[in-house]
């Protein structure tokens, strides 16, 4: 069962004034279905900000407005995400944050850990972070974020409350309206035939191409500014390094855009799935009338063959993989 960012912290909130807490929770939804805002309203609850909000001149309750993640990262609370250019988490994130969940906090203050995509770690980081899975410290909150809690080890997942977020309309945003477009026009028009898959890839390969042209303009643009600023004032060594970082944040960013995407096509995806069964809780309901001609001509295991393949691609891709060429065999088999 899925809920709202809003449900979620309502359970969350109770089992906390209940000193019933789970240590770990593993909060999963597509980009935009409220993750990290999520998480940052718990840290507020644990440390005790959410109460903080006090009353105004009416007497009524003032609430607090939550801030960015990253924002509440102190001493005691630590956020992890990837930040390499192979945009994974490795064991030495890992091992500081556990250094930090082993002391003893002032007060008893409860030590929380998050780590946003959580299924970014490498066998090394996720074996590394198991073990503080299985024997966690005292007053100590893990927060897992992902898009693809499949991704996982079943043993980290095992271990943790899930909390799985509806999708909600962000999906729709950064080209998803398009795309999601462009499958409902392959599903009304000829899906399942290979001329259908290859034209979703050419319309897929283009929404990338925009966002790499994105990326990579914010990036010079970023590297610009920094010239003009500092070029006077440091040597040419610095500004080589700030060169080097600007190319690997554009990276990044086109990674996470293209990993947003992937969201679009997992979603749209599943959508299928759950007409099939009937199960409902569509994160597309507009294009439900496109999906249920699917649904209705193709088995559910036929479906679930597609969906694993368009799972494979995008794991493919984090490889070394030439991207068209992994793209064009891909969907192929996802929508051929």
């Amino acid at each position: 069962m899925a809920y709202t960012a809003d449900r979620a912290y309502e359970l969350i909130s109770s089992a906390h004034q209940r000193g019933r807490l789970a240590h770990a929770f593993l909060i999963s939804g597509a980009h935009g279905s409220g993750k990290e805002n999520l998480a940052a309203r718990v840290i507020q609850l644990v440390s005790g900000a959410a109460q903080a909000g006090g009353f105004d001149l009416f007497g009524e309750p003032v609430a607090v407005e939550t801030p960015p993640l990253d924002e509440l990262e102190s001493g005691w609370i630590r956020v992890i995400r990837p930040r390499m250019k192979s945009r994974r988490i490795g064991v030495d994130e890992i091992r500081n944050l556990e250094q930090t969940l082993y002391l003893a906090a002032p007060g008893g203050a409860c030590k929380v850990g998050v780590i946003v995509e959580a299924d970014r770690m490498n066998d090394q980081a996720a074996n590394a972070f198991l073990k503080t899975l299985e024997e966690p410290p005292q007053n100590t909150l893990l927060l897992l974020l992902t898009a693809n809690p499949q991704r996982l080890l079943p043993t980290i997942l095992s271990r943790c409350v899930r909390l799985p977020l509806l999708g909600g309309r962000a999906l729709l945003e950064g080209g998803g309206a398009e795309l999601v477009s462009a499958l409902n026009h392959a599903a009304a028009r000829g899906f399942g035939t290979p001329v259908a898959a290859l034209h979703l890839k050419a319309t897929f390969a283009s929404f990338l191409a925009r966002c790499r042209e994105a990326a990579d303009a914010a990036a010079k643009a970023a590297e610009k500014e920094e010239i003009s600023a500092y070029k006077d004032a440091t040597d040419g060594t610095w500004l080589k390094e700030r060169e080097v970082f600007h190319k690997a944040a554009a990276e990044a960013e086109y990674l996470d855009a293209r990993n947003r995407l992937f969201d679009v096509l997992m979603a749209w995806m599943a959508d299928l799935l759950r007409l099939k069964v009937k199960s409902g809780g569509l994160d597309f309901p507009d294009s439900a009338a496109a999906l249920q001609r699917i649904a209705a001509a193709e088995s559910e295991t036929r479906l679930l063959q597609r969906m694993t393949a368009l799972d494979s691609l995008r794991r493919t891709l984090e490889t070394n993989a030439s991207e068209p060429l992994a793209i064009e065999v891909g969907f192929l088999k996802a929508f051929g």
